[in-house]
């Protein structure tokens, strides 16, 4: 059997609400929504092209069944799309992606819409002695976002407290890890401001109370305050260096990308962006998580048969600054 080549023909996502922001109004399925459409919009693809809806999704609580085909519907498409929920933390939507490049290159799909999307704003709490009822004694409200979300299950700790193992272990400082995030910010204000985020956006209408507010822009890097970024306390531990600003942040939104075979480009006549060469995934133990990148990308690019010297830009999901600063090393 050939494997077929795979193209990206579109890339988009919604902006990038702030906890409890502009987009905690909308749930995870609406972002996944407009995201889904607006890659369609970009690429001039009709909905009955698409085969298989490939979306990344952690925290499914109180979402209802199966988030995916929930997002594919508002989006449009025909309900003979075959629908997927992912759920691998962080790697969710990258995972998606992956997945819907391995049924195109096996010939099971042409198009594919994949990516991820989140509400971190709208997870509930857990009421977990409410179903029988709580025989003795008080109760308590489990926050479902720390609980399915930032909760390592297997030491019992906060995610922040492994990258704050990690800087210890790897000797780095506060400082380098706050320079970092502030360096983050600062591109990401400089993109907005010279339109390099245009092409990738995709704004999306909140409509509270029978008003639309039209969100178009992210959300993050206009409410830093960098005076207040060095005094900040450390979050998980008071020998930690792992603060509020230079950790993960916690924020709505959502992104898709449309793949297809080459073959499939051709005869619709749509532009790719680019092709996708190959792949990898990497595990260890799960507090290493930070340091997992530089297992995956010698296996991504031994499978893309590139050289790492051919390379001309990393690209590294920065949980904590303290994640890109330790792989780069």
């Amino acid at each position: 059997m050939q494997v077929k080549e795979v193209v990206i023909v579109a890339a988009v996502r919604t902006p990038i609400g702030s906890f409890g922001g502009a987009l905690a109004a909308v749930s995870a399925t609406d972002l996944g929504a407009v995201a889904l459409k607006g890659a369609l919009d970009k690429a001039g693809v009709a909905p009955e092209q698409v085969q298989q809806v490939i979306m990344g999704n952690v925290i499914s609580a109180n979402l209802g069944q199966a988030p995916a085909r929930q997002a594919a519907r508002k989006a449009g498409l025909p309900d003979t799309v075959e629908c997927t929920t992912v759920n691998k933390v962080c790697a969710s939507g990258s995972k998606a992606i992956m997945m819907g490049a391995q049924a195109i290159m096996l010939g099971m799909a042409d198009v594919v819409l994949a990516g991820g999307m989140e509400s971190m704003s709208n997870v509930p709490y857990y009421l977990d002695k409410a179903r029988f009822g709580a025989k003795y004694g008080n109760g308590q409200m489990i926050d479902g976002l720390v609980r399915d979300g930032l909760w390592d299950p297997y030491h019992d700790y906060a995610m922040g407290n492994a990258a704050d193992a990690t800087a210890k272990h790897y000797g780095i400082s506060r400082e380098e890890q706050d320079a970092f995030a502030r360096q983050s910010y600062e591109r990401s204000a400089a993109a907005a401001q010279a339109g390099k985020k245009k092409d990738e956006l995709v704004p999306v209408t909140v409509s509270v109370r029978g008003k639309d507010t039209v969100v178009s822009d992210d959300e993050e890097y206009t409410k830093v305050q960098y005076d207040k970024m060095l005094t900040l306390k450390p979050s998980f531990g008071k020998e930690g260096t792992v603060t509020a600003a230079n950790a993960s942040t916690l924020n709505d939104g959502a992104a898709a990308v449309l793949l297809m075979s080459r073959e499939k480009a051709d005869e619709l006549g749509v532009k790719p962006l680019a092709r996708i060469r190959g792949f990898a995934d990497a595990e260890q133990a799960p507090e290493w998580f930070t340091t997992t990148p530089s297992l995956a990308i010698p296996k991504a690019l031994k499978h893309a048969g590139v050289d790492a010297s051919e390379v001309d830009f990393y690209e590294i999901n920065e949980a904590f600054s303290v994640v890109s600063l330790v792989n780069n090393q």
